[in-house]
């Protein structure tokens, strides 16, 4: 099979391997849909920065995958051959805490380990996934609203739930990248009243509009926010990963609200924590992806909503064309970026 892998330098290699085969527990999927996500830009692409639960390893890349399975392994039960599944893109110890809560993303066990940056991602012809990990797809779901779902979708939806969004909220969202664009869609869906995005890239702000993600939508710094939103917002989240945006974020809402702080990376210097957050009495959630549980919620809800995440997708690429899917990606200037196969 082909796979590709980042060795960072803005690069990505594609090689042909062995096919994988599944083992105790695991089911290996045909790659359907692999989009690319921001923390792999960050952290992986351009260069290796991470470590812990960033370092990467080597790895095939991609931690945004949905697929057909095609073949299980022994003690399989829940998971058919023939299913078709997003895969959770964190593999825990499963006993501790945090995994019996279906968080498995904050696992601390040294056995835990991230599809795409400690183990093989979905960025190849086949993956190998633990069952226990795989989420069925409705009917009425594409493999790319799976695989928008694996993290994206899947993150924005978690900050949503954290600041409890409803039709009492206004909604202040900070970066209209793919993350900000998943908010602003599922934040609509909730009954927010009214949700204003908040991006330096006119095409960002154009495409948040063009989806209906947002009904207004500003650049940072600009004066208008107070306009769009007298007194602030009553719920913000950034997805921006910018010191600045979370600043502007927390500026942005009003006295008593509820912000939730998603993208990762930002340093914020200068905050007045007094004036900026206790004067206010802010209620502030670090927001770290979802639960198992949380995400086949989600799943439900989209259906129920006939809601597509897909619709974030503004590029698609054949595996072959990998490395320009990532370039594409980098360029920071469309939606989503999603790498595609044939069913």
């Amino acid at each position: 099979m082909f796979a590709a892998y980042l060795p960072g330098g803005s690069r990505v290699e594609l090689k042909e391997v062995p096919d994988p085969e599944p083992g105790y527990g695991q089911v290996r999927i045909a790659m359907r849909a692999s989009t690319i996500c921001g923390s792999d830009l960050r952290a992986i692409y351009r260069e290796h920065l991470g470590s812990g639960p960033e370092a990467y390893q080597g790895v095939v890349g991609g931690h945004e995958p949905a697929g057909r399975v095609e073949s299980i392994g022994g003690g399989v039960g829940r998971i058919k051959a023939g299913d078709r599944v997003v895969v959770y893109h964190i593999s825990g110890c499963g006993q501790c805490d945090e995994c019996r809560k279906g968080y498995q993303i904050s696992c601390l066990s040294p056995q835990r380990a991230a599809y795409g940056w400690q183990r093989d991602g979905g960025h190849a012809t086949y993956m190998i996934a633990d069952e226990r990990d795989c989420l069925v797809l409705p009917d009425s779901l594409t493999f790319v609203d799976g695989a928008c779902v694996a993290c994206g979708f899947g993150t924005a939806y978690e900050a949503l739930r954290r600041i409890d969004v409803s039709g009492h909220d206004s909604l202040l969202i900070t970066g209209l990248g793919p993350v900000g664009l998943a908010a602003g869609l599922m934040g609509r869906k909730l009954g927010s009243p009214l949700v204003v995005g908040v991006d330096p890239s006119a095409a960002r702000r154009e495409l948040a509009l063009k989806l209906g993600a947002v009904d207004a939508a500003t650049v940072p710094g600009s004066g208008e926010l107070s306009t769009l939103m007298p007194g602030g917002a009553d719920t913000a989240i950034d997805c921006s990963g910018s010191g600045q945006g979370q600043l502007a974020t927390i500026d942005g809402t009003r006295p008593w609200g509820r912000v939730a702080l998603v993208g990762e990376g930002g340093v914020i210097d200068g905050l007045d924590v007094s004036h900026a957050i206790i004067h206010k009495q802010l209620t502030i959630h670090g927001s770290w992806v979802t639960s198992t549980g949380h995400m086949a919620e989600l799943l439900r809800q989209l259906d129920r909503w006939d809601l597509h995440p897909e619709q974030v997708v503004t590029e698609t690429f054949p595996l072959e064309q990998v490395a320009e899917a990532y370039a594409a990606a980098d360029a920071a200037q469309t939606g989503k970026v999603s790498i595609v196969w044939k069913d």
